[in-house]
């Protein structure tokens, strides 16, 4: 039996979500990335490879929020952001992660935003 590590792990179970979840410009997909220090969000137009509308942690805005606070307005701002740009709905892609904890607060936030999830 082989060991894998928790990056390996994580790359299968992102790559088997991939295969089912594709965006396209009306209804763009939400990707994930949650670190030990924060999370990031993006829609992506797989059709076309292209990055509508980031948001990272890193913010100053967002910065000074505890941790959990903080993927909840992160998912407010991406919701926020995509109304501007016209987007109404999109795909929710978690990015090999569990949908637990800050994944969810993500997803919860966008949702609060006004983004059809």
């Amino acid at each position: 039996m082989t060991v894998k590590a928790k990056p390996q792990s994580r790359m299968r179970r992102r790559r088997r979500v991939r295969a089912k979840i594709t965006g396209d410009e009306q209804r763009p997909r939400i990707s994930v990335f949650r670190s030990n220090r924060g999370i990031n969000a993006q829609l992506i137009d797989d059709s076309a490879g292209r990055t509508l509308v980031a948001v990272n942690w890193t913010e100053p805005e967002l910065r000074e929020l505890k941790r959990a606070e903080r993927a909840r307005r992160v998912g407010e701002v991406l919701a926020q952001r995509a109304n501007a740009a016209g987007i109404e709905r999109a795909v929710f892609d978690r990015g090999g992660y569990r949908y637990h904890g800050h994944v969810r607060a993500l997803a919860e936030g966008a949702r609060e935003g006004g983004l059809a999830l």
